[in-house]
């Protein structure tokens, strides 16, 4: 009975903790209030991209503070664009922040946090690129580089999808 009350006042502090945005609908106002009450992990959260018609879903693998932070930014607007024939790539804000956040060895359709730049990766060709404390993995996606280049070059919604 304990469970189900805290459960209850858990969802209840959630709800009541969001605030509207500038368009007037509900959003988190913090990355852990994205995550699973129950779990209390943001892991599994999807982040859909979206332009027009054209949509790509994330699922968020890592919990860490890096994907936290990044999460407390939604929803927010960016433009992707090419960068050398391996991933597409959006400027954020503001950087990000990764204190505590480990380093990655990418792999093809990973959406990672590049530190040095400040910027997120959709990489879609990671031959030759290895593990680095500078390439933070935030979560997966599945699509191709075609469908990938449909969100090139126009601004891209990014919002924790319902």
């Amino acid at each position: 009975m304990k469970r189900r009350t805290a459960a209850i006042l858990l969802l209840a502090f959630a709800l009541v903790s969001c605030s509207p945005s500038p368009t007037g609908e509900a959003t988190p106002t913090s990355a852990s209030e994205t995550s699973s009450p129950a779990a209390g992990s943001v892991v599994g959260t999807v982040v859909r991209f979206s332009a027009g018609s054209v949509s790509l879903d994330v699922t968020i693998g890592e919990d860490n503070p890096a994907t936290r932070d990044f999460l407390s930014m939604l929803p927010l607007t960016v433009t992707m664009e090419e960068f050398a024939r391996r991933e597409k790539i959006a400027d954020l804000p503001r950087p990000l922040q990764f204190e505590g956040s480990p380093g990655s060895d990418p792999q093809d359709g990973d959406l990672i946090y590049f530190v040095p730049w400040g910027n997120l990766g959709f990489y879609y060709n990671t031959s030759g690129i290895g593990f680095s404390d500078q390439t933070i993995h935030l979560g997966r996606y599945n699509a191709t580089p075609d469908e990938l280049a449909r969100l090139e070059d126009q601004e891209v919604r990014v919002e924790v999808s319902p």
